[in-house]
């Protein structure tokens, strides 16, 4: 969460390491308060791009910012003029759709086949979300088991008993809830090995589904060559809780660039920074809303991007719409969910 005593002064910083710094959400150091109680350090936020005010005024007045245009007036998308290939849509994404895309990735998009970022230690989990509703705990098998060594078994239970019991035999566990809480990362479609940093075309998948293609095709239409048709091929959801980030970093592992990635923000509102071709560019910093819909296309491919902060205080996260509507269709446990959580779902046209 905090610095290290030895890094470089800002001086030595890049211009997009300064902007992560500047707005990554640390604490007030004041003894005081106790862990739980620690106040969120103040932050100037003044010079973030709004584009929901900035629609808001569109509408109102047929006015926009200095560097910012229209793309598409009839439902505005908005450009940063010295960012050719990236896209901005506010409110994309209607209240029901939010719904049921946050539904989709807590349920459904994490089921094996797909992969997370589980699998590495336990192995495929399915139905994870239920088994956090339903309180249940991941128990190793019988660790002196042969079994169990060379496959990495794991099983819900919810018997309380038969927990104690596999622990007595040293059995190591863990809550589905905080499973599911330490959930960063699902694919749909095409695999992504991060390991290797490829497409791993031979790995077992589930289809990503119609109803999104549709969607994504729908959004990206407008950054997309004259002529063509974006192709769906595969995605990755990420998940943030308090305090995630999400580094500077570029999305080149597709053999197209020309062809946009389209982003969907869901839940918390974040900061989202766009760079140029180098970390010595300084970023634009703007918020991401749910609904929110981003396209990278072109020559913004090549742009350094990162989500430095979420929020996830009442005041500040923008959900309340998002969380009564959640509420009154799928009860506490999904509203709660995503009080505390952003999700992303981006997708792409890999080959």
């Amino acid at each position: 969460m905090y610095e290290s005593a030895n890094v470089p002064d800002d001086a030595d910083r890049t211009a997009f390491r300064r902007a992560e710094k500047k707005y990554k959400l640390y604490y007030e150091q004041d003894s005081k308060f106790s862990r739980k109680k620690k106040l969120p350090k103040p932050v100037d936020l003044s010079a973030l791009l709004d584009f929901d005010s900035i629609l808001q005024n569109f509408y109102k007045n047929g006015v926009l910012p200095d560097g910012i245009k229209v793309a598409e007036a009839d439902s505005p998308v908005f450009c940063i003029e010295n960012r050719p290939g990236f896209y901005f849509i506010p409110g994309a994404l209607s209240l029901e759709e939010q719904c049921k895309w946050i539904k989709e990735s807590l349920k459904n998009f994490p089921q094996p086949p797909n992969r997370t970022n589980h699998n590495a230690i336990y192995g495929p989990i399915a139905d994870l979300f239920d088994s956090a509703k339903e309180n249940k705990v991941l128990v190793q098998e019988d660790p002196a088991s042969e079994t169990c060594i060379n496959h990495n078994r794991w099983k819900f239970y919810d018997d309380e008993e038969d927990i104690a019991k596999a622990k007595r035999r040293g059995c190591k566990s863990v809550s589905a809830s905080l499973l599911l809480r330490k959930l960063r990362w699902s694919t749909l479609g095409l695999q992504f090995d991060w390991s290797k940093r490829n497409y791993d075309v031979s790995l077992p998948h589930n289809e990503i589904p119609d109803a999104l293609c549709q969607l994504a095709k729908t959004h990206a239409a407008i950054a997309m060559p004259i002529g063509e048709e974006f192709r769906p091929e595969g995605a990755i959801v990420n998940y943030f809780g308090l305090g995630d980030t999400l580094g500077g970093h570029l999305d080149d592992m597709e053999a197209d660039w020309s062809k946009p990635i389209v982003s969907m923000s869901l839940g918390c509102k974040a900061i989202f920074l766009l760079g140029g071709k180098s970390k010595d560019d300084p970023p634009h910093a703007m918020y991401l809303r749910s609904g929110d819909v981003v396209l990278m296309a072109g020559e913004a491919r090549e742009c350094f991007h990162g989500v430095p902060r979420i929020f996830t205080d009442e005041e500040n996260a923008d959900i309340g719409a998002l969380e009564s509507e959640l509420s009154r269709e799928s009860g506490h446990f999904v509203a709660e969910y995503i009080k505390t959580s952003r999700i992303n779902i981006n997708i792409r046209q890999v080959f």
